[in-house]
């Protein structure tokens, strides 16, 4: 059987060490704010802005929260966000995304400032991260490169295979391997004999969004399997990997739930914390 990379564990971790620097900063006469937008009642949403709250209040960072009825209009959501990048007790800002159909996700990004875009959706930090010089990262990825950190995974040379390219993990997943000197192949839905290409990777991400996609042919024997995916089957919550199957071959695996999930909103409380430095000359 594999080793379990427990996301739980590590988080605790980074949320120890987030504490720790909010009480170092309020000692300086520095607090920690984080605004969350919410349009609309989607319940998935609902859940994540709660999640969200209740772990700033564990970390001792202030949590500031506006929720807008679905009908809001794009020019007011992004009034209020102009509001709240000049306001010096929120550092870091964050719309909670899908957006109702009607608003410009793009717009509304590009509205929040980029010193306090704690998401790294903003297209400067997007640009920063693909030269290697920069202030946030995508909490997901970073929350990854996080789990392969605290399980002394050496990424160096490895072959990484990332499936699945989009904006929030697949393409930041593999620029921050990329930086860490990982030799990196991204899949996608056009990919041609992706399971031979699956195959030879040492560390196999999937973030693809499909119960079951991967399975234990897909995968190298004593590979590093991180599975990124959150899905509902059957009611039951599951990842993109065949957890039992593919546990049998791989190395070292993440579960769902319980594996990367927790590492998201660490990441975003680190985020803010380091937003909160930055705009504070630290």
């Amino acid at each position: 059987m594999s080793r379990i990379l427990d996301g739980k564990e590590v988080s605790a971790s980074v949320k120890a060490k987030v504490a720790a620097e909010v009480e170092a900063l309020k000692n300086e006469g520095i607090g920690v704010g984080l605004a969350v937008i919410l349009v609309g009642d989607d319940p998935a949403s609902k859940i994540y802005v709660a999640n969200k709250k209740k772990a700033c209040e564990a970390t001792g960072i202030k949590s500031f929260e506006y929720i807008l009825d679905e009908n809001a209009t794009e020019a007011e959501l992004i009034s209020l966000i102009e509001t709240l990048n000049s306001e010096k007790s929120v550092n870091g800002i964050l719309c909670q995304l899908p957006l109702p159909g009607h608003i410009n996700e793009q717009a509304v990004i590009a509205a929040i400032s980029p010193n306090k875009d704690v998401d790294a959706f903003h297209i400067s930090n997007v640009g920063k991260i693909m030269i290697g010089n920069f202030d946030f990262l995508p909490c997901t990825p970073a929350g990854i490169i996080e789990i392969l950190d605290y399980y002394g995974i050496e990424i160096a040379g490895k072959n990484c295979v990332v499936i699945g390219r989009s904006n929030i993990v697949g393409k930041p997943m593999a620029m921050l391997l990329l930086h860490r000197s990982g030799t990196v192949t991204v899949c996608h839905s056009k990919t041609v004999n992706l399971k031979e290409i699956t195959r030879t990777a040492d560390i196999l991400v999937s973030a693809v969004g499909k119960a079951g996609f991967v399975t234990a042919d897909m995968v190298k024997p004593g590979a590093v399997v991180i599975d990124v995916g959150i899905n509902r089957e059957n009611g039951k919550l599951c990842g993109d990997v065949c957890f039992d199957e593919v546990s049998r071959v791989a190395d070292s695996i993440t579960p769902v739930p319980g594996g990367v999930g927790p590492m998201t909103i660490a990441m975003l409380l680190k985020n803010t914390v380091t937003a909160a430095k930055r705009q504070n000359g630290r």
